[in-house]
């Protein structure tokens, strides 16, 4: 057996009593002392500290890495200025998912790709296959560590850590060589995967401690908690944000998965547009929906759901009791028929079925800041 991957934060996890998981043959924090409860709730109303140096950081350049990326992913590159990042999927041809990642310009000719940690691998093998002369493709994750500072105080957290002013980022963009915590530059972008206000930080493996440790020091009169996996899991479900594996993989598409508008089948070929075109002609036979329980049960990823009349319809691809609302929620990927608002079917938990409902989703949406 391997043994386990390590994050540079791994030697600060004892100091916050964390428990640790194998996660894709990584040894992270699933929760730390305050535990998963209290990890979300610090996320939604103060701030929450996240170790994802897990994550797998290319770099793309050369006069054709524009055009080249144009190519691959189904999001829109040419929409791109410097200082911007973009959401956006690999396919196969047949639309399945490769993977969902996020683009950022750093000049015209030169782009950072930030892909799943479990698809590291798999996607720089599919990348190399896909490349072309004048696109250069390396891959920088051992050499790069990243901090997601999630939450309404981030902003004033990440002011607070900074040496001097910090740049204006509005969503999606970035800056690059922000000085922190004494004067250690990274860069800093304003993504996140909680549902609420939130920033990334990328900064050398070697950095890392002491901008994890800055940062929990500037955040502790605001409330700053470390947070694990367990509460990255349930933020980013609440917010209808989909996790590779379960939301997409290569049996399931971006369309099916309510990604359509991160696949722009408007613009030139990209590898999977024939097949997503097609999808979208025809009309989707399944669809990712929202469910809440009827019936006292908690759907969990896999289990079977079943037409109002007992006929397997499809299954949950996430599910759990949501720390924020107090509700039996899940996604399920199911016939698109039965995927009307208010439609009743059942999930089968343990041998019995249980009545649930189609609901909107997100299930969340941050609240708007008072003034």
């Amino acid at each position: 057996m391997k043994p386990l991957k390590r994050t540079p934060l791994y030697p600060f996890y004892e100091a916050h009593d964390a428990r640790c998981i194998d996660f894709g043959g990584w040894d992270l924090p699933v929760q730390y002392a305050a535990g998963l409860t209290l990890e979300h709730e610090a996320v939604r109303q103060r701030a929450g500290l996240f170790d994802v140096s897990h994550m797998g950081e290319f770099l793309v350049t050369g006069p054709r890495a524009a055009s080249w990326l144009q190519r691959l992913t189904t999001n829109d590159i040419g929409r791109l200025q410097d200082g911007e990042a973009q959401y956006t999927l690999l396919c196969y041809p047949d639309g399945g998912t490769v993977d969902d990642l996020l683009v950022y310009r750093l000049a015209p000719d030169r782009f950072m790709l930030v892909v799943n940690a479990s698809n590291i691998a798999k996607d720089f093998e599919w990348l190399q296959r896909h490349q072309v002369p004048g696109a250069h493709l390396e891959d920088r994750s051992e050499a790069t560590a990243l901090l997601a500072l999630q939450g309404p105080r981030a902003a004033a957290i990440l002011a607070q850590a900074a040496e001097g002013p910090l740049p204006e980022l509005r969503p999606f963009a970035f800056a690059e060589n922000v000085p922190l915590c004494g004067g250690i530059p990274a860069l800093v972008s304003r993504t996140g995967y909680t549902g609420e206000d939130g920033f990334e930080l990328y900064l050398g493996v070697d950095d890392a401690g002491a901008v994890w440790q800055g940062l929990l020091q500037a955040g502790e009169p605001h409330g700053l908690l470390p947070a694990g996996l367990g509460a990255r899991d349930t933020l980013r479900f609440e917010a209808r944000l989909p996790l590779y594996g379960q939301e997409l993989s290569p049996q399931i598409s971006p369309l099916e998965a309510g990604l359509g508008p991160f696949v722009r089948l408007a613009k030139e070929d990209f590898i999977g547009r024939e097949a997503l075109l097609l999808q979208k002609e025809l009309g989707l036979r399944r669809k990712l929906a929202g469910i809440e329980m009827i019936d006292r049960g908690i759907p969990r990823a896999h289990y079977p759901v079943h037409s109002a009349d007992g006929r397997p319809i499809g299954e949950v691809t996430t599910g759990t009791q949501s720390p924020t609302l107090k509700r039996n929620l899940g996604l399920a990927l199911i016939e698109a028929e039965q995927a009307a608002l208010g439609t009743e079917l059942l999930v089968e938990i343990r041998g019995k079925l249980l009545r649930a409902r189609i609901v909107p989703t997100p299930f969340y949406r941050k609240k708007s800041p008072t003034p």
